[in-house]
């Protein structure tokens, strides 16, 4: 049993909508099972700088975007699963937060006349929901710090930085798994999170995306009838049952889904499949030059994506950011389409503002977005 277990009157002691407390002691046990880490290696860290220094020269040239949000110089930074968990948390404490307050608040509100059995399930309900969602935040951010490569596996902004983060233990453990050669896995990552932050960091795009999200976190409208009737069965007698519970939100938060939600998911995962292809694109530019077994690796990658865990399931119900290899299939068959009928130059207009985000139905037919744009071939002028 983790130890913050021994002491469950901190653990329901009142923190706001989420215990952090518990989220990062419950992501720090998910992340090292329970083992100390040690630190990262010296020469790896150097040899990880460096292969993304040619990463950073590449993304610039291909995609015509700045790699830094600060005007700094970007740093690719080595840090070990915990670490990277704990800094996880932070970056997305706003997005956690408001679903938290989203669930708690509509848990404890029924819109029904006072009854006494209602109003203990609120006073629970006031206890539990910050612990349940300090657990599944801790519990997600750790699963995924056990598989993720670098901090953009989800297209997730974070906070303004140039400072990238990549977990080299993964990149070692993925070379090894599917006999690559290291280099060529960290030149990889290298590539995907800085094509990833230059798309991400320009500000209408991060805008628009983390106002996809946080719209989403928000809108959780709890049914009180499922509520009480996950809740009726939890058992004094029985601690297990606490567990079986309280260890379920993927129960509670899809009953919880509301018609708001439902509108928002096409526009999450169309501009998510956009990102996902522009960048897969990139990658592939550039892979294909610098990268001798570009074409087993580009295999083991998209059977990785497959093998979706824990963690991403719990993004998915959360935040209603679904990536599944049909996401991915989907974005690369829109950049395709625009490159096919408008050349790269025509790609590039993706980026450029608001305007230019393509819709739901213009991911599908990348025709549609050309033509409202008004770019018909190569040739025309951009």
């Amino acid at each position: 049993m983790p130890p913050f277990f021994k002491d469950l009157s901190k653990m329901f002691a009142g923190q706001g909508p989420l215990n952090w407390d518990f989220a990062r002691q419950w992501a720090q046990w998910v992340a090292t099972e329970g083992v100390a880490e040690g630190n990262v290696d010296p020469l790896s860290r150097i040899r990880i700088e460096e292969l993304a220094r040619v990463a950073d020269l590449h993304v610039a040239e291909i995609t015509g975007l700045s790699t830094t949000i600060t005007g700094r110089t970007l740093s690719v930074v080595p840090v070990s699963r915990s670490d990277w968990a704990q800094r996880t948390l932070d970056a997305w404490r706003p997005l956690l937060e408001k679903l938290a307050t989203s669930l708690g608040q509509g848990a404890m509100s029924t819109g029904t006349e006072p009854d006494p059995e209602a109003d203990l399930l609120g006073g629970l309900t006031q206890f539990v929901v910050p612990v349940l969602m300090g657990g599944q935040a801790g519990s997600m951010v750790g699963h995924l710090s056990r598989r993720v490569m670098g901090q953009y596996d989800l297209p997730i902004p974070r906070p303004p930085s140039d400072e990238v983060l990549v977990v080299g233990a993964n990149i070692e453990a993925f070379a090894s798994d599917w006999s690559l050669p290291l280099d060529d896995v960290r030149l990889w990552v290298g590539l995907s999170e800085i094509a990833h932050h230059a798309v991400l960091g320009r500000p209408h795009v991060r805008a628009r995306l983390l106002e996809l999200l946080e719209a989403y976190a928000s809108a959780f409208r709890p049914d009180p009838t499922a509520l009480e009737s996950r809740f009726g069965e939890i058992d004094p007698a029985n601690p297990e049952s606490f567990n079986e519970v309280l260890g379920d939100p993927g129960a509670l938060l899809g009953a919880m889904q509301s018609d708001e939600q439902r509108r928002l998911v096409p526009q999450l995962e169309a501009l998510g499949a956009a990102v996902e292809g522009y960048v897969d694109w990139v990658v592939d530019t550039a892979g294909h030059r610098l990268i001798t077994s570009y074409g087993p690796l580009s295999e083991a990658l998209r059977r990785q994506r497959v093998a979706r865990g824990d963690g991403d399931r719990l993004v998915e119900q959360m935040f209603g950011l679904e990536l599944g290899q049909a996401q991915y299939d989907r974005g690369a068959a829109f950049v395709r389409g625009v490159v096919e009928r408008a050349g790269e130059d025509g790609l590039h207009r993706l980026w450029r503002s608001e305007r230019e985000l393509p819709t739901p139905a213009e991911v599908d037919a990348p025709g549609l977005w050309l033509a409202r744009l008004e770019i018909d071939s190569p040739d025309a002028d951009t």
